[in-house]
């Protein structure tokens, strides 16, 4: 299965094809647009959010709610574009204004002018923009139904928020329940303190990143290498991680904490109850030599704080190279609930990728009867 994304910022639309689905995925658009609101909620986001309330449209590979076997195109359409056609449009624009040369620290302002040839930062940010990950969320979406035809969940939280952090242990059940939660935290009153952070944040024009943590539950072992590097299930997840924007860092189990521990507090024990090898722990985080092992995947990623500040940040004019302040763009402080869903999805397709890899199956009937011919 492979994914390919395009679209601007604020083009007309963003889009994303899905190749190598198997036919008969019954694809529901009320759960998509579900998770592309959630995509846009959460305490601390900017004023787009209200503009775009985004709503997916299946251009092809769909009929009668069910893929066809052929190439999946999704469009989420960019309502904001009316009030950019004048300097975006493909057919003859006005490249002289919304020109953007005071290059932003953070962002891919600088790298993409020298690496692309360009003067105007514009032609480099509106693909670099998060905004990109509206039509990751719409794939990753329907590889979240692909994955649950095979009893394989996926939920996430957000573990901290700047420097407050949530060091408890939760249930799945308690994960999932998390999105009821402003900033998707299970902690009421760690919740209430990360509002107020952000709050201050705000006042001070500055930005907040934070930690997501999440869970798969029902993955079988098995899933990965440890015979080729390239294939191993670990990398895999956390190659699409990092393929987020903003991410900066990922961990999988008990992560860098594993360094700082003897091996005796690392390695999860094995054991042979009731027919089956268990374990009690699960400090591998469900990975062990690049293979799932049948536990529950935990993965956790860092987001640093967006890079568009409202009050600048010191930086030169990629024209007149002279010193100056970073240009604004509408943004938000903090953007952590957006990174949940986010990397949900692109965990959800990582996973299909690697399940249709080792099983193939043109429809879903064959590829469920695969699946369930492994053992648990």
């Amino acid at each position: 299965m492979r994914l390919t994304t395009a679209g601007e910022s604020h083009g007309r639309a963003l889009t994303a094809i899905i190749e190598g689905l198997p036919a008969n995925l019954t694809v529901e658009t009320d759960e998509i647009n579900t998770y592309l609101a959630l995509r846009q909620s959460g305490y601390g986001r900017g004023a787009r959010q209200k503009i775009e309330s985004d709503r997916v449209e299946i251009i092809s590979g769909v009929r009668n709610k069910r893929t066809l076997g052929s190439p999946l195109c999704l469009m989420v359409e960019n309502k904001d574009y009316k009030n950019w056609e004048e300097y975006m449009s493909p057919y003859g624009a006005d490249v002289t204004k919304r020109r953007l040369t005071k290059v932003r620290p953070g962002h891919a302002d600088l790298t993409g002018l020298l690496k692309y040839d360009q003067t105007d930062a514009r032609n480099i940010l509106e693909r670099a923009s998060a905004r990109e990950t509206a039509v990751r969320v719409a794939a990753g979406t329907i590889a979240r139904m692909l994955l649950r035809k095979l009893g394989v969940e996926v939920a996430g939280y957000v573990k901290s928020v700047e420097g407050i952090a949530d060091e408890r242990s939760y249930t799945f059940d308690e994960i999932k329940a998390a999105k009821s939660s402003e900033l998707f935290m299970p902690d009421k009153v760690l919740c209430e303190k990360a509002k107020k952070r952000i709050d201050e944040i705000k006042d001070a024009k500055d930005t907040a990143g934070g930690i997501i943590e999440v869970h798969v539950r029902g993955m079988k072992s098995g899933f990965g290498s440890c015979m080729a590097y390239t294939e191993k299930l670990d990398a895999h997840l956390a190659y699409a991680a990092m393929s987020v924007q903003a991410i900066k860092g990922v961990e999988i189990g008990l992560g860098f904490e594993a360094a700082r521990r003897p091996g005796s507090l690392v390695h999860d024990e094995i054991y042979y109850q009731n027919g089956k090898f268990i374990r009690k722990t699960n400090n591998a985080g469900g990975i062990e030599g690049g293979m799932s092992n049948g536990e529950e995947i935990v993965l956790r990623a860092a987001m640093k704080p967006i890079p568009t500040l409202m009050r600048g940040l010191d930086t030169v004019d990629f024209e007149t190279k002279e010193a100056c302040r970073a240009a604004t763009e509408r943004s938000d402080v903090c953007s952590v609930c957006a990174c949940d869903v986010i990397m949900e999805s692109v965990i959800c397709f990582a996973l299909a990728e690697k399940i249709l890899s080792r099983l193939g199956g043109d429809n879903m009937r064959d590829l469920k009867a695969r699946w369930d011919a492994l053992p648990q």
